[in-house]
């Protein structure tokens, strides 16, 4: 009965374990690996893990992809053996039966006990050679994945590892050897093996023998080795975009404790994406315990663009211009626009909007000035990588386009040039296909770029004026006067590179101060659009750079025909 009872457990446990294995390991090869390989992809491409770390979790991953495939084949076998064993168990009881009644006229009691014994015999001398083998193809199973030199060391290493098994394993042998009718003496020699295996494993260090000892040391020194090599290369890697901070500001990233900074940089990508068109690489993020507390610092392709404090305990209380009264925090400045501001206490945060302040939180101050900083440096972030990332994009709307335009008629670098142009007065560029169609055409008339982008830039005269015009659809703008134009127009020289403004440092700084006050004169706070003529707009943007950067200045050809121009003062 016992017998009968074990080998129906047996059937029971290997049933229901090889029917969870095969779940979790179907489960693991759909679901689970694409999304682990995707999420170390990430993690490498995000800077949180280096190449080194990134080749161990994918052999991890491909290790246990293989244990759960070995398994399930392991695990099906042994199931049909638990389901042969236990219909051959019961052949063998009623068969029996039968035939000791039928045949042999014997009474039902006693060839109930004949033909039991006889079956739990011939099932000892079948489940035990079952098991050895079921335990050798475990023990081969998870040998598969497994980098050990020899079978014999990882499976002494992974038997004396733990005292545990060895310790019920002896447990178990001692109380066979004390059921009635079992040989006493040698279970009660295994489980003195095992308990001693057992009590070695909690008590004494593992021996290790010294030519395998030599051999991990040299493994040990071979990996170091290829570890200061991948270190070293690792140095030559320059990250996009970096933002290093202050021991103090971590808690604003870190997500355990309410930081919303990843998040909101999330954000800021996606926002440029629509406002700009590009792809913003990921920022690698880092604390650097050189910088002071409350400091950060970004950096653009490993140098340094811009450094700012934070307060993180507190918030930003910025004047917009309509603030009259003073504010008892610490007085500062906004770092992405250079507004005067104030740190102000939780306490003092309702009283300052109702004064007129823009309340911001830390977290706020620092992805604003992120985002400003990656508008101003765009064109730095544009390469040829992503110039041809772009196309491989329009490429899967319009394929035709691009295969009869790249490289034939104009080349990735002429392109990437233009695009560069634009970015560089935050123009943007999602529509790639009207700039590439742009391109093409003034391609065929010439190879200067400046002239060029001037084409394209004639091409996108809704984009360009729509974000300025008023509620009435009017375009409020300033304008130089037309004997200044012509003096400006006069200074152009043109050399094999291109053309340049050329004017004397005094006229040069006379004309910004004039154009200066004339936004401040009629739009205070405000940054009117200043229209020239084609001829002038890109060097009195260049010269305008500096001085006013974010001016925007546009020619009268870009202006589409049916938007109303309303002049708002005059340039002499």
């Amino acid at each position: 009965i016992v017998f009968a009872v074990l080998v129906v457990i047996n059937f029971i446990v290997v049933t229901k374990g090889a029917e969870r294995i095969a779940e979790v390991g179907a489960r693991f090869t759909l679901d689970a690996m694409p999304g682990k390989q995707m999420a170390i992809d990430a993690d490498l491409n995000a800077g949180y893990i280096d190449e080194v770390e990134a080749r161990r979790r994918r052999k991890d991953l491909q290790e246990e992809a293989g244990f759960y495939g070995a398994m399930d084949g392991a695990v099906k076998f042994t199931q049909r053996d638990a389901v042969a064993a236990l219909i051959i168990l019961a052949v063998n009881i009623v068969a029996g039966i039968l035939l000791g009644v039928v045949r042999f006229n014997l009474p039902v009691m006693q060839a109930l006990e004949v033909y039991t014994l006889l079956t739990v015999g011939d099932g000892l001398v079948t489940v035990i050679p079952s098991l050895l083998i079921s335990v050798g193809g475990a023990i081969l199973t998870t040998r598969s994945g497994s980098d050990a030199s020899g079978l014999g060391s990882e499976v002494m290493g992974q038997l004396g590892a733990d005292p545990r098994p060895l310790g019920i394993a002896a447990a178990v042998l001692f109380l066979f050897g004390a059921v009635p009718g079992l040989p006493l003496f040698p279970f009660w020699v295994m489980a003195a093996i095992f308990g001693i295996m057992a009590y070695a494993a909690w008590k004494l260090p593992q021996a290790v023998p010294a030519a395998v000892a030599e051999q991990a040391a040299a493994e040990k020194a071979k990996t170091a080795a290829a570890d200061t090599s991948e270190k070293v290369e690792g140095l030559l890697k320059v990250d996009p975009l970096g933002l290093e901070v202050g021991y103090s500001l971590i808690p604003l990233l870190d997500v355990n404790q309410g930081g919303t900074v990843l998040e909101r940089i999330k954000g800021v990508r996606r926002q440029m994406a629509s406002d700009l068109g590009i792809v913003v690489p990921p920022v690698r993020i880092r604390d650097n315990l050189q910088l002071p507390p409350h400091a950060y610092r970004i950096l653009l392709r490993g140098e340094e663009i811009a450094r700012a404090e934070l307060q993180p305990a507190q918030f930003l209380a910025m004047n917009p211009g309509t603030a009259t009264e003073d504010l008892s925090g610490t007085p500062t400045s906004e770092p992405a626009f250079g507004l005067p501001a104030y740190w102000i206490p939780d306490n003092l945060r309702d009283r300052a909007q109702m004064l007129g302040y823009t309340v911001v939180e830390p977290a706020t101050v620092l992805t604003t000035h992120l985002a400003e900083l990656i508008k101003q440096h765009a064109p730095d972030l544009l390469g040829r990588p992503e110039v041809q990332h772009l196309l491989d994009t329009l490429k899967e709307t319009t394929p035709r386009l691009v295969d009869d335009l790249i490289p034939n008629v104009i080349s990735v670098t002429t392109l990437q040039k233009v695009l560069h142009n634009l970015l560089r007065e935050r123009v943007p560029v999602r529509d790639l296909g009207r700039i590439l169609e742009a391109t093409a055409d003034a391609a065929t008339m010439t190879k200067d770029i400046g002239f060029i982008t001037e084409y394209v830039r004639q091409a996108m005269g809704r984009v360009l004026t729509g974000p300025h015009l008023s509620e009435n659809g009017e375009l409020g703008v300033l304008v130089l006067d037309p004997t200044l134009e012509q003096t400006l127009q006069g200074g152009i020289e043109q050399t094999d590179r291109g053309s340049f403004l050329a004017l004397e440092p005094g006229r040069t700084q006379e004309l910004l101060s004039r154009i200066a006050n004339g936004i401040a004169a009629m739009l205070p706070g405000a940054q009117p659009v200043l229209l020239t003529n084609p001829v002038v707009r890109p060097h009195l943007r260049r010269l305008l750079e500096r001085a006013l950067p974010h001016l925007v200045v546009l020619s009268h050809s870009e202006v589409p025909m049916d938007v109303r121009v309303v002049n708002l003062g005059t340039v002499s």
